[in-house]
């Protein structure tokens, strides 16, 4: 019983801290494929708004889109880790993100006593991107604009808002946009006190896989250049970066395949992944 209240004690003073502020949480991985994660996550988030925190979720769903793309005979190809979307993969991605995995979330939020709300990245134009430049996948896009009034309004009626990464072109095309880079665009436009990154791995690891459990900005290059982070560690750290020359606090890599590690991150003094920060 000690350890239980020694635990609630600890969260105290972070509690008291982030209190009003607003934690975009990029959703994907595992923690969105093993059911009793799933269930994990919703009451995380839900947890998080109780305490007077405002989580908004971006969610991913790169494995379900694959496997309905494969069922239907469509081909994938991926290009630097983004899916060439012509119309007809489009229309799969936005079958998925929009009907399926973003319904699902938000009444997994709800069942836990959350109050959620879905939405496409399009609904309001909440989400304005133009074509990626510089590499030809179809459909992909770049932000361009996000209209905060929107979740700011969901916010203060006390709802958590749930978002498939998916907008309105400049052009009148749709198009299907990267979670991390959505998840990074939303946390700039709202000057989130924190972007949260669920990912398959522990956080950034040193030359002997060991946690690097809190990095400076500064520390970045370096490491890259010591291909000690490398691979798909790049973009997630890329969109780390991005977020903090934007504004954005603190930003963190965690693994969402450990049960409630949002708040075992955020709640706790060694955290379980690894925090970003700008400064030198």
């Amino acid at each position: 019983m000690s350890e239980k209240i020694k635990t609630l004690l600890e969260a105290l003073p972070y509690i008291k801290k982030f209190f009003g502020t607003t934690f975009v949480i990029k959703y994907g991985g595992a923690a969105m494929e093993e059911e009793h994660l799933k269930k994990e996550f919703a009451k995380d988030v839900a947890l998080l708004k109780y305490v007077g925190i405002n989580p908004v979720v971006v969610h991913g769903g790169g494995p379900k889109i694959g496997r309905l793309l494969k069922e239907l005979k469509i081909p994938t190809k991926f290009v630097d880790g983004l899916r060439v979307t012509d119309k007809k993969t489009l229309e799969v991605v936005e079958m998925v993100l929009s009907g399926s995995i973003n319904k699902e979330i938000v009444k997994n939020i709800n069942d836990m006593g959350g109050k959620a709300i879905g939405l496409s990245g399009k609904d309001g134009r909440l989400l304005v991107a133009r074509k990626m430049e510089g590499k030809d996948i179809g459909l992909v896009g770049e932000i361009v604009n996000v209209d905060i009034a929107i979740i700011k309004d969901i916010n203060r009626h006390g709802y958590i808002p749930v978002i498939a990464p998916l907008a309105d072109g400049v052009d009148g095309n749709s198009y299907n946009i990267n979670a991390d880079t959505a998840a990074g665009s939303i946390a700039k436009a709202l000057s989130a006190e924190k972007l949260i990154l669920l990912t398959d791995v522990e956080g950034v690891l040193d030359k002997e896989e060991k946690l690097l459990s809190s990095l400076k900005k500064s520390e970045i290059d370096t490491l890259v250049k010591n291909k000690i982070i490398s691979g798909g560690m790049i973009p997630k750290v890329d969109c780390c970066l991005d977020a903090l020359e934007g504004g954005v606090k603190e930003t963190h890599i965690i693994d969402g395949k450990i049960p409630h590690a949002i708040l075992l991150e955020i709640f706790t003094d060694s955290g379980i992944g690894t925090k970003i920060t700008g400064g030198a």
